[in-house]
């Protein structure tokens, strides 16, 4: 049985390994006038972010605990990272001329050194001295670069407090951190933060341990398809019960890649390009046609926004200067970068593509850390490569199955049907676990057509990081596709269930996935005096997808699939029949079929709204009954 295999463009990546180092460097200068389409959309984009900021900016001298800080839409409280805007504040400034913007930049620094900066050189990530520390790196790369690059529109005064107070935090950074004393994203992002700072201040201390961070980070990329791992706590290195490492695509990408890679371009350092080669591969994959990242498994992905993560920077920089070895990934920068400017509104990018219509105001923390790497992008234009979106996305050509042994995820695609289903069953390990989607769940579907049709949420909404996540509106309903079971109110889902195993085939032009599940509750405990085991195949052919569940047990207590639909409440919705609804989407209609009843689940209105990823969705169920054990659902787009 031949199984049809994903088309990929690993050989154009090792065409560019096989390239003598000077050659691939020298493919990176000499092109101002490449690419002009994406710099226009990345400097109006970076233009509209920074005003956005500045009319959000609290400008109160008489209250020095607010004074100079970007006030946010959403939360209740200021961000501490706030300062980070410091480095496009004076991007703006320096090309542009206006004095407004090294007036933000003095007054984020000002607010910064009021509020959250301690004697050790740290800075905190909000106002209270013992929170956490850990994110200097992150104001320090921002700081370094503005001097580094704008430091010349400051007066000497400002300039030479900055860079001082640049050295404190730069050794703070040195004396505490290692390559795992927390999460991979800081001691990775470390590396090129070390190196910068060390050429700023002139520290060849901080630049020897960035080389030392460089070599170690190595052991931190899975063995098979070289995904960087060590996104957990509290051990970077523990292990699932199936064997599986730590890994969250939207930190890898839109954070620690690009630490490595623009240290890794700097200092030519041939070994670690080639394996992040490999790696930006891998996690390209898992970019849908439309630039949004499927970190629907990820096991930080109470973070995922659709196009990122809440808190990182962008992921610009790790694929954009790469660009040369493989030219998707300057596609993968030119998409994602739209898809941001799609979310954002009055000058801020939304946590998600439905903040708008529901009605949920957008987190300033999105905007003034993805403003960063377009910075970034800019200084470093006249040595990037060419950058456009001619090359296909590796999820845009493929057909056929792929699954990652790495992760226990599967990504399949046939005709204009894109689909992850994961069995990933590797947690965060922190106060509680959450269940990002697992248990061979359905983490998207998308089609070429109409984009995105189903998306996971956390199972159960939480808090992870109470001073980084907004809360969740209204009712909690997972946007998972799922099976469920409440017994004396307790919930009973195979999200829950993770030593869930999935197979897959291809033949006869139809992909199949079977995934073998348990219902259970959030403390994996098996739900009892009813049906616990079930079967989901997953069908895909060039015209529909088919879903069937099963089960060979007695079903005596209320069993459900639940399928929320990806839907923004101005999307006509259909009940054609007890067992047919229609959602009719700009580009076409979406019709979802069952031999059940189907009904929406009881909310106030057809729609409910996820934090993760930011969307809303008309959420759909399926009731088993005594004489229908096997359930038949169809979804086709036409």
């Amino acid at each position: 049985m031949e199984r049809r295999n994903f088309i990929q463009l690993s050989a154009l990546a090792g065409i560019g390994l096989s390239l003598p180092m000077a050659g691939i460097l020298n493919a990176c200068s000499n092109h101002p006038e490449h690419s002009l389409e994406f710099k226009n959309l990345i400097s109006d984009l970076l233009k509209d972010w920074c005003d956005g900021m500045i009319k959000v900016q609290i400008n109160n001298p008489e209250n020095l605990e607010e004074h100079g800080a970007l006030g946010c839409p959403s939360c209740s409280h200021i961000h501490g990272r706030c300062m980070d805007a410091v480095y496009p504040f004076l991007y703006m400034a320096d090309i542009s001329g206006d004095k407004k913007y090294i007036e933000a930049a003095e007054l984020v620094m000002t607010w910064a050194e009021n509020n959250v900066s301690q004697e050790n050189g740290a800075w905190t990530v909000i106002r209270n001295p013992k929170s956490w520390k850990g994110i200097t790196v992150f104001g320090a790369i921002a700081l370094a670069e503005a001097l580094h690059y704008h430091g010349h529109v400051l007066n000497e005064t400002t300039r030479n407090a900055w860079t001082k107070r640049l050295e404190r935090a730069g050794q703070f950074i040195y004396k505490e951190f290692t390559i795992s004393f927390t999460n991979i994203n800081y001691g990775g992002t470390a590396i090129y933060g070390l190196d910068l700072i060390g050429d700023v201040v002139g520290n060849d201390d901080f630049k020897a341990k960035s080389k030392k961070l460089s070599v170690e980070i190595k052991d931190y990329f899975t063995a098979n398809e070289t995904l960087l791992f060590g996104e957990c706590k509290p051990d970077s290195k523990k292990l699932s019960a199936k064997g599986l490492q730590g890994v969250d695509l939207g930190y890898n990408v839109e954070e620690t890649l690009n630490s490595i890679v623009m240290y890794a371009l700097k200092h030519k350092d041939e070994s670690l390009l080639q394996i992040v080669t490999k790696s930006l591969n891998s996690h390209l994959e898992f970019m849908l046609p439309d630039g949004a990242w499927d970190n629907s498994w990820g096991n930080r992905m109470y973070k995922w926004s659709y196009w990122g993560s809440r808190t990182c920077d962008g992921s610009q920089p790790a694929f954009g200067m790469m660009a040369h070895i493989n030219p998707a990934f300057g596609t993968a920068a030119v998409k994602n970068t739209e898809l941001l400017k799609r979310c954002t509104a009055d000058g801020l990018i939304h946590g998600g593509p439905h903040f708008v219509s529901a009605g949920i105001p957008p987190c300033v923390h999105h905007t003034f850390a993805h403003a960063k790497p377009l910075a970034a992008m800019l200084d470093h234009w006249q040595h990037l490569p060419e950058i456009n979106k001619n090359t296909a996305l590796p999820r845009t050509a493929a057909d056929g199955v792929k699954h990652f042994k790495d992760l226990d995820v599967y990504l399949f695609a046939r005709g204009d049907w894109r689909g992850t289903v994961s069995a990933y069953d590797a947690e965060y390990h922190y106060k509680y676990d959450f269940r990002q989607a697992s248990g061979g769940a359905l983490g998207v579907l998308y089609h070429n057509t109409v984009g995105l049709i189903c998306a996971a949420s956390m199972a159960e909404y939480h808090m992870v990081e109470k001073n980084n996540q907004q809360e969740q509106p209204g009712k909690d309903i997972a946007l998972t596709p799922r099976i469920e079971a409440f017994v004396n109110d307790t919930w009973y889902t195979n999200l829950y269930d993770l030593p869930a195993t999935v197979s897959s085939k291809d033949e006869n032009a139809t992909i199949k996935l079977l995934a073998n599940v348990k219902l259970k509750d959030v403390d994996r405990n098996v739900i009892e005096k009813t049906a616990s085991d079930f079967n989901i195949a997953y069908s895909c052919k060039e015209d529909d997808i088919k879903i069937t569940v099963n089960t060979k047990q007695d079903i005596l207590e209320p069993t459900a699939f639940v399928l929320p639909i990806i839907s923004p409440n101005n999307e006509a919705v259909s009940k054609v029949s007890e067992t047919e609804f229609t959602i009719q989407k700009p580009e076409g209609l979406v019709t979802v079929k069952s031999n059940a009843p189907i009904k929406i689940k009881d909310i106030e209105g057809e729609r409910t709204f996820n934090m993760v990823p930011g969307t809303e969705a008309l959420p759909l169920e399926v009731f088993f009954t005594k004489n229908i054990k096997e359930l038949h659902i169809s979804i086709t787009v036409s």
